[in-house]
């Protein structure tokens, strides 16, 4: 099955990556959008071709990836002529699927879903609604798929994702504070992205609930329980969930 891009940014070439690295890689069809990276993809691989225009991407590929801007959606969408065997997999935040369906019509079926940078190394665990056997056979092949309840459940994920760079300042806080009480910069930040990077690993190999793994760091009377005290007592836990109900409020628009 071949696969169309419409869009190239940094989670389609993500994904493509993911599919082209991976066991008997697919035909992938990428939109002139985003001419650099589109180019340099196919440079990189053989299973990857650029279009001349969006329509010969849906003119080559029965599934289609958009993967545009959320304000431009509807323009794109509207200069392309969809077939009924098309399934359009939607990567787009922020765009329901009912509008979806209105805007590719008459494409035979329409998903949403949240694909993530891991898909290089083939290891997204990709949230797609409703559940559809083009869409789970796309992402199973660059990791694995999570399938919600209904559509405000897939929202909540997506808004979740939006936490991503407010963790990496996060730990660039932490590396900042480092150099400044006197150590090496790149010395604080190579041991400040090993330890979490660690964490994050043992997080994947280990079935608990974060709230357990939080308690086993913490040592009552201890450092770790002082600093997220500390925190708590500063108000960042909701700070957070203050922060994250205006992104799903956004996202719900």
């Amino acid at each position: 099955m071949g696969y169309g891009f419409v869009g190239a940014g940094e989670i389609t070439a993500a994904i493509v990556e993911g599919l082209s690295t991976g066991e008997d890689p697919p035909e992938v069809f990428l939109s002139p959008r985003g001419r650099a990276v589109s180019a340099a993809l196919a440079e990189r691989f053989p299973n990857v071709r650029v279009c001349a225009s969006n329509q010969e991407v849906l003119d080559h590929a029965p599934v289609v990836v958009l993967g545009v801007p959320a304000p431009v959606a509807r323009e794109v969408l509207a200069e392309l002529a969809f077939r009924p065997e098309h399934v359009l997999v939607s990567a787009t935040s922020g765009v329901p699927v009912e509008r979806l369906r209105a805007w590719s019509a008459p494409a035979g079926e329409v998903v949403r879903s949240i694909p993530l940078p891991q898909a290089t190394r083939r290891r997204s665990l990709t949230v797609v609604y409703p559940e559809n056997a083009a869409a789970r056979e796309l992402f199973t092949r660059v990791g694995t798929v999570l399938v919600p309840g209904d559509e405000a459940a897939l929202e909540t994920f997506l808004g979740a994702t939006a936490t991503f760079a407010a963790h990496l300042d996060y730990l660039a806080t932490v590396v900042d504070w480092m150099a400044g009480q006197g150590v090496d910069h790149d010395a604080a930040n190579a041991f400040v992205t090993h330890v979490f990077g660690e964490l994050g690993r043992s997080l994947l190999e280990r079935p608990d609930s974060l709230t357990v793994m939080a308690a086993r760091h913490t040592t009552p009377g201890g450092l770790n329980e002082q600093f997220r005290d500390d925190l708590r007592g500063d108000g960042m836990p909701d700070a957070v969930r203050r922060a994250l109900d205006r992104i799903l409020a956004r996202v719900r628009k």
